[in-house]
């Protein structure tokens, strides 16, 4: 798990304090995994106290512990160079997650679900989507596919608790998904959100989360390169464990 998953899994404990020192060890990673608990305490502006608290909110057992997790994951956000490592990286930091998630509550709300909604906030992201769409409709379970704003706010209207929404984001920061969210939340209708491997809105929201680690790295020209197959792997792997679930329920 890295550390924006545990940012967005103990986000309502985190006060404004924590989520500044948590800001600085964003952005210094590298320098963090070498500095002893005062040092960090200098360079972030915070108490020893403070941090010792903040990694307690994480689950650590300790800073020691906290300082080991943070040279274990080592995962740069941004990289040139080796564009196929970056790639091999991504997918190999996906997996690990994806292994470690608890999917059988997630499968079973889709068993149960009256309707399944699916929608992404581009292009590449409804993509995704109409992939899935396929998948599922193999299993005799039929997604509707939510192509743009207007159409998602036409939806809810006749959307029930007893429906589950998927919300593919890269960023799960899109400012324009917010108010949707916040009206799925009123109404009590589950929705699940698909997003990158980062601390995000959309993921501290969401009853269920699935992440998939997608980088971004330059060519020397300075173009952007991001790949949108780890979140293709994470929505695979959805679909085979809902497979999975659908058969154990049908074997009972």
């Amino acid at each position: 798990m890295a550390l924006e998953e545990l940012i967005n899994t103990y986000y309502d404990e985190l006060n404004d304090n924590d989520m500044h020192i948590l800001k600085y060890i964003l952005n210094h990673k590298e320098a963090c995994q070498e500095m002893g608990i005062n040092e960090l305490a200098d360079a972030s502006l915070a108490s020893r106290s403070s941090i010792h608290r903040l990694t307690k909110k994480l689950r650590f057992s300790g800073y020691s512990e906290f300082k080991v997790f943070l040279k274990w994951e080592n995962v740069k956000s941004e990289e040139t160079g080796n564009h196929m490592q970056q790639l091999e990286n991504d997918i190999g930091a996906t997996l690990k997650n994806l292994a470690s998630l608890h999917f059988e509550p997630i499968c079973e709300r889709l068993y149960e679900a009256g309707r399944i909604f699916i929608y992404g906030t581009g292009t590449a992201q409804l993509t995704c989507a109409r992939e899935i769409q396929r998948l599922f409709a193999l299993q005799q379970t039929f997604v509707t596919i939510i192509y743009d704003k207007a159409e998602f706010e036409s939806m809810l209207k006749a959307m029930a608790p007893e429906d589950v929404v998927i919300i593919i984001s890269l960023s799960g920061d899109t400012p324009s998904l917010l108010p949707h969210v916040h009206q799925l939340t009123a109404r009590g209708i589950t929705f699940i959100s698909v997003t990158n491997l980062k601390n995000n809105k959309l993921a501290q929201k969401s009853p269920f989360s699935i992440y998939a680690a997608t980088s971004t790295s330059y060519s020397q020209s300075g173009e952007e390169i991001v790949s949108f197959i780890p979140l293709s792997i994470a929505l695979e792997t959805l679909f085979r464990k809902y497979v999975s679930y659908k058969e154990g329920q049908i074997e009972k």
